[in-house]
């Protein structure tokens, strides 16, 4: 949604694809779709990627030059109960979007795909910060492969059929219209009703969270700059994160000073499928796009407990 809303705000014209499905709440989903089709260079096609012969007739149509992929299954715990979802979603999906790639490649009209990876690819690496220069070979979740699968996915396809791609491994996503099961909007729901929150591994986890301005604006100039064919190959991973892990007790903390509220936590041993610490090794996407991350989550963590109000009136 927030890449749509910057594409649209700089003139492009975009169509959105999602099938809205019931993962989460789709009335969220249809409320963020509401705030885009106000603008009348967006277009929405209710398409589920999987559906390869609807999709490639709707690639076929429009002809797009550019392609950003974040539609996926996520849910690293989701992963463990409901692993067919991502073999899915997340590999065929993909798949289904390569070979659109791959045909408009052919026809000569296509210049880059964007697509999301995740920071689970590091899964149990213990040397911080997280280079993208790092073995991935240790996933420690479904998920964590099946993201893994589709960077080397996308770079057969830019070695066998010149597709240039460039994936971004994303770090702890948060922000105004963001997911219900990630941290800032659970805990602010827990928060609220005076609930208590769960903490795994008694609060000793960082994460490099990232808000979402700050991702949007580093995918905004990767998508206009394709990857150049380094061996033959037009392919690229950078990392897109804050640089600054925080601990998950002191993301509480600031949370909670921006609601007004006092936390009750309910301390939790360590989760299947977690990681103790992601960390972001940002300096290729510095040096390459002149791109940083500049909000602190004294920053970002306000500015989502403000939305939140707002938007559940509360």
């Amino acid at each position: 949604m927030h890449l749509t809303q910057a594409l649209l705000a700089r003139g492009e014209q975009v169509v959105g694809v999602d099938n809205l499905n019931d993962y989460y709440d789709p009335v969220l989903k249809e409320a963020r779709l509401a705030q885009l089709q106000t603008y009348s260079a967006f277009t929405f096609e209710r398409m589920d990627i999987t559906h390869q012969a609807r999709f490639s007739a709707l690639v076929a149509r429009l002809h797009p030059t550019r392609i950003v992929h974040l539609a996926a299954q996520v849910g690293v715990r989701y992963s463990i109960t409901q692993p067919q979802a991502f073999i899915d979603a997340n590999l065929s999906g993909f798949l289904n979007v390569l070979e659109a790639a791959r045909y408009l490649q052919h026809e000569g009209m296509f210049t880059h795909l964007v697509y999301a990876s995740s920071s689970s690819v590091y899964g149990a690496n213990s040397m911080v910060p997280f280079s993208v220069e790092d073995r991935v070979d240790t996933p420690v979740s479904l998920y964590a492969v099946s993201k893994r699968a589709n960077e080397l996915m996308a770079q057969v396809y830019a070695r066998q059929f010149g597709v240039a791609a460039t994936g971004l491994r994303i770090f702890t996503a948060y922000g105004p219209w963001g997911r219900p099961d990630m941290a800032a909007f659970k805990f602010t729901g827990a928060i609220l009703a005076d609930e208590p929150i769960d903490v795994y591994n008694h609060g000793q986890l960082q994460r490099d969270f990232t808000y979402i301005d700050d991702i949007i604006s580093g995918m905004l100039a990767v998508l206009d700059h394709p990857p150049p064919a380094v061996e033959g190959v037009p392919h690229a991973l950078y990392n897109i994160g804050n640089h600054q892990p925080e601990l998950l007790l002191r993301f509480i903390e600031v949370l909670a000073q921006a609601l007004g509220r006092t936390p009750r936590l309910n301390l939790l041993p360590m989760q299947p499928g977690d990681v103790l610490t992601t960390y972001a090794d940002t300096t290729p996407l510095q040096r390459d796009f002149g791109w940083r991350s500049t909000t602190t989550i004294e920053q970002g963590l306000p500015r989502f407990v403000a939305w939140y109000r707002e938007h559940y009136q509360v």
